[in-house]
């Protein structure tokens, strides 16, 4: 639950990075060697290409065992097939790019790891639509065990949540902590590069105060890199599905918040505008003149009655924070979410307010001293 800053115009402060529970270290390091950004060697892409690699050879003898379909066209469905498949050919393929591409994955983390923001990180949690399939569960898995075997003192686990849930739960926790009171549920963006994905996030905060047992109720999803829209296209688009999920929440009898919270690519400035890390979007998102939460309030003024309020952070982090209720037997813990790019947050548990303790201790000590005199 994010700190109650909100403006009169209804906005809050936009990619803070202190959050009541987690000190933000950094998100969205784009780190680089001399062939590029090292993100572009463990994104959902960079697997399709080095399937491709393997694939190449074989074609040329007409012995490959996946066929004629291109790389980028083989489901993740079909892929996961293939490892427990009859065609022992082809389930070999697949393990070798999986091996290949944990090793990419586990090169990019370890520079992670080798940054000041991510010093003593103890926890990694991986999401993204890659994880989202037995192949990518393997890659993560696999990659933890080259770290570990490197030396680091770190583990690589796959996001509890579903990924395309987990950006949308993650928004909870940048939403004012009056809304979990009166309200029931908020609505949820989650832009990426290729979707967006809106929702109605259900906060069973009485069941969990810590959100832990959030879920989501009802989602809409919109691929618009098939689309081809323009900037302003697009945030048309999102203002009709937002619209329909608000009506429906209203004739399901849910107390819907009137609250908004987006999870989008890049580096998110205080005023709602993206410093830069939005080029997989349509249209110039990153352009001074733009800004999506204003967008929003002047398109749904109100929601319920009530004044709009609208909080933007970043996509891969709010991915993570969907993890935080599982994350509070470690200190330091990141995220790395395998996407169109390589979405990357690092956090600090904030200390919990021990007051009550103290003061039992101290009170403990004195009467302990009183029966010793």
């Amino acid at each position: 639950m994010a700190e109650d800053t909100l403006t009169t115009a209804g906005i809050g402060k936009h990619g803070v990075l202190r959050l009541p529970s987690v000190d933000v270290d950094s998100y969205n390091i784009e780190l680089k060697d001399d062939e590029g950004f090292l993100g572009d060697r463990a994104c959902k892409g960079a697997f399709r290409r080095i399937l491709d690699g393997l694939r190449k050879p074989l074609k040329k003898n007409g012995d490959d065992p996946l066929g004629k379909t291109p790389s980028e066209e083989i489901g993740k469905g079909s892929l996961d097939e293939a490892l427990i498949g009859d065609d022992i050919e082809a389930a070999a393929l697949v393990h070798g790019a999986i091996e290949e591409f944990a090793q990419e994955l586990a090169y990019v983390t370890g520079r992670f790891l080798k940054t000041k923001a991510w010093a003593d990180t103890e926890c990694i949690v991986v999401g993204g639509g890659f994880r989202k399939s037995r192949v990518g569960e393997i890659a993560i898995a696999r990659a933890d065990l080259l770290l570990k075997s490197e030396g680091h003192k770190v583990h690589l686990i796959p996001i509890r949540f579903d990924p395309d849930e987990a950006g949308l739960i993650g928004c909870l926790h940048l939403a004012p902590s009056w809304i979990f009171e009166a309200f029931d549920s908020i609505l949820a963006v989650d832009i990426g590069g290729t979707n967006i994905r809106c929702g109605v996030v259900e906060t069973r905060w009485k069941k969990a105060a810590d959100l832990s047992k959030a879920g989501v109720w009802k989602s809409e999803l919109w691929r618009h890199a098939d689309d081809e829209p323009t900037r302003e296209g697009a945030v048309k688009k999102l203002v009709k599905m937002l619209k329909e999920l608000i009506s429906q929440a209203d004739k399901e009898g849910l107390k819907l918040a009137p609250f908004i919270g987006i999870s989008c690519p890049g580096v998110i400035d205080e005023d709602g505008s993206i410093e830069k890390g939005a080029q997989n979007l349509p249209g110039n998102w990153e352009s001074s003149r733009f800004n999506l939460p204003g967008s929003l309030i002047e398109a749904i003024p109100e929601i319920g009655g009530h004044d709009t309020t609208v909080l933007m952070h970043n996509d891969g982090l709010a991915q993570g924070l969907s993890e935080m209720p599982y994350m509070q037997d470690v200190t330091r813990w990141g995220v790395l979410t395998i996407g169109t790019g390589l979405g990357n947050a690092r956090f600090t548990n904030r200390k919990k307010d021990n007051k009550k303790d103290k003061k039992s201790d101290d009170g403990k000590d004195k009467k302990d001293k009183k029966a010793k005199e």
